[in-house]
């Protein structure tokens, strides 16, 4: 036969239980969020990147970039749409201000005026350097770039397209993204942004850069509408705006007559059709370009990881922790995750992920919360049957207990009535056969004791102990111990002194309070040296009587005195003397005090005696 484990054994078995637990937990935690890191999801990573833009505190730009619209007011102006002639004033009053870039970013070929007006505004645009026209087409490579027709053909036209999120990433028809090359080929807002800064004139020097279907791209610093100054057109014309505005500025001109959904876009700040002009967003491009601010999208590995992380710490949480703990550190973690994406945008300008470790929270706690209820239910059906087998062997015990005391209690009332009637015979006994008498007498008394404490015992965990009050003076009882334990005091020659303050009669129950006192009192004689005092005192304090009980025996160490009302306790220094005791009498003692709403405490230096002091209420 086998034998059992020991407990070095065991503790190494343990551990590697708990290992193994973690072990499958983790790699259940990888495997979901490996399945999660596959899923796209794009639209709500998209709608939870808007948010980030839109909660940004500050906004900040170049103060490079002033817009130049023609809106319904230029219009009115000059009776219509502004022609020729109008544009060749508008550029002779820039000029005179010295701007380093201006971009049309409308279709000019459709502008009005004759030949001879549209070749002088040609000869005007041509005097200088920097002035661009934008397409929306894109140049495949190898095409050769397209051309304004009749005289304008000598304006520089590139294309400026923009991207809205229609059959890719958002699919919200969200503009986010800027696009820079398209088969090696610059667009416009590159070109026109290194004039301010040179270092973006590489495209690879361009912050957050990504490769999307043989085009360059990269994301929006965006602002919200109006932030970028602007003017109307024929304000500008004639020259209603102060000098020195428009010195090496980029100049961008213009629609917004609210005709055409081409006109405008729908950014993170709003998701209508004309939350936006075509105009600022060239501007929000350009702008992004000069600081070189364009969000950065965190690598996949990163996102992996967060998923990973957070997918361990949920399995761990459902089934580890307790409930209302477990969603508490959810709620932070859920919260952490805002936080930290949060602030890796706003001063960083750090994209990273955040609907997949939010996805990741819901499904590790709703696929394993089924699990976690399923085992605590068998628990608790465990629990319970073990429960249920305990209450049975608890009342088997009690019923034992009753019982046999009961039953003991018939042949010791004999064997008392018995050593009774030998020592009132008239038939003298030698020394030899009174000391057995008096041996078999002590003995059935010291056994009837130790039966009439278990009764009580059995009673308290049975809860059938009620109290039967009368009013009775304590100090009757107190001196009814006394008188009770008299001889066996005078067995060690040992002194009781009682100091009795008269008191008024208080309602309790006598036969429970003349029992605590009877074992205070013995239990003071019996752990008392020979030939030493034992005080017993009362008092009325406090608006409670108060009895204590101090002798000069070995008292009771330090590290001993929280356990001396523990039921069955008996100190070290009691088990290894001859003096016999059950360990129940302080244990009866408390509880009986206790149901007269009353209190029981010992103080206690060893070597140096014990007092115990009972307080009882005098309502």
């Amino acid at each position: 036969m086998a034998l059992p484990p020991s407990l070095g054994e065991t503790v190494p078995l343990n551990r590697n239980r708990k290992l193994l637990q973690t072990f499958l937990r983790v790699s259940f935690a990888l495997v979901v969020a490996l399945v999660i890191s596959q899923i796209k999801l794009d639209y709500i990573e998209s709608y939870l990147y808007d948010i980030r833009v839109r909660l940004k505190p500050f906004t900040n730009t170049s103060q490079k970039i002033e817009l130049i619209f023609i809106n319904p007011e230029t219009v009115q102006a000059l009776k219509g749409n502004p022609s020729a002639k109008d544009q060749t004033k508008l550029l002779k009053a820039l000029f005179k201000e010295e701007p380093l870039a201006v971009v049309y970013d409308y279709d000019i070929a459709a502008l009005n005026g004759t030949d001879e007006e549209k070749t002088a505004w040609a000869i005007e645009a041509n005097k200088f350097k920097n002035l661009y026209a934008s397409s929306k087409g894109l140049l495949m490579k190898g095409q050769e770039a397209p051309k304004l027709p009749g005289p304008l053909n000598l304006i520089s036209l590139l294309p400026a397209p923009r991207t809205s999120d229609l059959l890719n990433f958002g699919k919200d028809g969200v503009t986010r993204r800027m696009m820079l090359t398209y088969q090696d080929n610059k667009v416009l807002q590159p070109t026109i942004a290194a004039l301010v800064n040179p270092d973006v004139q590489n495209i690879k020097n361009i912050r957050g850069v990504f490769d999307f279907i043989e085009t360059d791209q990269a994301y929006i610093d965006f602002q919200p509408a109006g932030t970028y100054p602007r003017m109307e057109f024929s304000q500008v014309m004639t020259s209603q705006f102060s000098t020195g505005r428009y010195k090496d500025k980029i100049i961008l001109i213009g629609q917004d007559l609210g005709i055409s959904d081409d006109e405008y876009i729908s950014t993170p700040f709003k998701r209508e059709v004309i939350a936006m002009t075509r105009l600022e967003m060239q501007a929000n491009i350009i702008d992004t370009l000069i600081k070189n601010s364009a969000p950065v999208k965190a690598p996949g590995w990163l996102n992996w990881l967060l998923v990973a992380l957070i997918s361990i710490l949920t399995v761990h949480v459902v089934l580890a922790m307790k409930p209302l703990r477990g969603l508490v550190i959810l709620g932070g973690a859920f919260a952490g995750v805002f936080v930290v994406c949060f602030l890796a945008f706003w001063p960083l300008g750090y994209w990273v992920l955040m609907a997949q470790p939010l996805l990741a929270i819901f499904l590790c706690y709703y696929f394993f919360i089924p699990y976690r209820l399923i085992v605590e239910n068998r628990r608790s059906w465990e629990y319970y049957q073990k429960n249920r087998l305990l209450r049975q062997v608890e009342e088997l015990k009690g019923n034992f207990i009753s019982m046999m005391s009961h039953d003991l209690k018939t042949p010791i009332a004999r064997i008392q009535g018995m050593t009774d009637v030998i020592l009132a015979d008239q038939v003298a006994l030698s020394s030899q056969q009174r000391e057995a008498v008096d041996t078999i007498r002590h003995s059935s008394d010291d056994l009837l004791k130790f039966i009439n404490a278990i009764l009580n015992y059995g009673r308290i965990e049975s809860e059938g102990v009620q109290l039967h009050l009368q009013s009775k003076d304590v100090n009757q009882l107190l001196t009814e111990a006394i008188k009770k334990n008299e001889f066996l005091g005078k067995l060690k020659r040992i002194q009781i002194i009682s100091e009795l303050e008269p008191l008024f009669p208080v309602s309790i129950d006598p036969d429970l309070i003349k029992q605590v006192f009877t074992n205070l009192v013995e239990n003071a004689i019996k752990y008392s040296p020979e030939d030493t005092k034992i005080m017993v005192s009362s008092e009325e304090k406090d608006g409670k009587i108060v009895i204590q009980v101090a002798d000069q025996g070995f008292g009771i160490p330090a590290d001993e005195l929280p356990n001396i009302f523990m039921k069955f306790f008996r100190s070290m220094n009691a088990k290894s003397s001859p003096i016999k005791g059950s360990g129940l009498g302080l244990y009866l003692a408390k509880y009986f005090i206790e149901l007269h709403r009353g209190a029981i405490f010992v103080e206690s230096s060893y070597g140096q005696g014990s007092t115990f002091t009972v307080e009882l209420p005098l309502n």
